[in-house]
C-alpha cells in the first residue's frame, strides 16, 4: 500500500525541480523498467500491479492497486508498473566517432525519440544544449523506451565544445547542400535545431559545412520536417555511407 508521502514523492518527480531535488526519476511500463534494470541505473523501488519483476528484491517491490497506480503515474492510460531511479552521475564525453548535438529542443517526444534513432544507428554521444528539455523528464524516458540506458547524454554549453572540437560540424538547414550528394565522414558532430526557430545564429557560425534534405513532392510547399524525422534520414545517410 502507498503512503501519502510515497504518492507526495513519485508525483513531484514530474517536475524537473523536484527530479533533481531528490535526484531521482520515475520509467513506466515493463519494457523500459527491464531496460534500466538490468543497465547501470540504480532501482530505488518497483511500484506494480502484478506479481512479475522476479529478479527484484522483495525490499525493493512493491505490489499496489490499480487505484494507486492511477495516483502516482503521469500517463493517462497507466501501464502496469511505475519503478523509482536514481538519477546517475554524468558521464565523460565521448569526443570521437558521430555526435548528435541538440540546440534547444524543447518536445520530450522529440528527444526521446531522437535517443531512441542514436541508439539503433549506434551513436553513443548525445550533447544538448542547457535549454533542452529534461532527459529524465517522465515523457521522455517512456518516448526512449529503454534506449536511455545505452547513449551517453551530456548537458553543456554547446557553444563553448562545438568552438573548440576538432572534429567537423554539420548543421541541418533548409538552403544547405543536399546530404545525398555531400560527402560524408565517420566522425563528426551533427547539429540539429530547434522546433521553431532552427539553430542558433551563435551556432551557426560554428558549423563548417550547412546540409539539407531536399523536398522531392511536385508542389514543394512542406515547410519542414519535424527534427525527430530529420534526424532519422540524417542518421540513416550517414551510416549508410559508412
Amino acid at each position: 500500500m502507498l503512503s501519502k508521502n510515497q504518492i507526495k514523492l513519485i508525483s513531484s518527480l514530474q517536475q524537473k525541480k523536484h527530479r533533481f531535488a531528490n535526484q531521482l526519476f520515475f520509467a513506466e511500463g515493463v519494457k523500459v523498467i527491464q531496460e534500466l534494470v538490468k543497465s547501470n541505473f540504480e532501482l530505488e523501488h518497483l511500484y506494480t500491479t502484478m506479481p512479475d519483476f522476479d529478479e527484484i528484491p522483495v525490499g525493493k517491490k512493491t505490489i499496489i492497486s490499480e487505484g494507486e497506480l492511477n495516483k502516482i503515474s503521469a500517463l493517462a492510460t497507466p501501464n502496469t508498473c511505475l519503478a523509482v531511479f536514481r538519477i546517475p552521475l554524468e558521464k565523460k564525453i565521448l569526443d570521437s566517432g558521430l555526435i548528435v548535438a541538440l540546440d534547444s529542443i524543447r518536445d520530450p517526444g522529440n528527444l526521446g525519440t531522437i535517443l531512441r534513432l542514436c541508439d539503433w544507428f549506434g551513436v553513443k554521444q548525445l550533447l544538448c544544449s542547457k535549454e533542452t528539455v529534461d532527459i529524465f523528464n517522465p515523457k521522455v524516458v517512456q518516448a526512449t523506451m529503454g534506449s536511455i540506458a545505452r547513449v551517453n547524454v551530456n548537458y553543456i554549453d554547446l557553444n563553448a565544445f562545438i568552438s573548440k572540437t576538432k572534429l567537423p560540424v554539420f548543421g541541418t538547414f533548409m538552403d544547405g547542400d543536399t546530404i545525398y550528394k555531400t560527402d560524408l565522414p565517420q566522425d563528426g558532430i551533427i547539429i540539429m535545431g530547434n522546433e521553431a526557430n532552427g539553430i542558433s545564429a551563435e551556432l551557426e557560425d560554428l558549423v563548417q559545412k550547412r546540409l539539407a534534405i531536399p523536398r522531392f513532392g511536385d508542389l514543394q510547399e512542406t515547410e519542414s520536417l519535424n527534427v525527430a524525422t530529420a534526424t532519422a534520414i540524417i542518421l540513416s545517410e550517414f551510416s549508410r555511407r559508412n
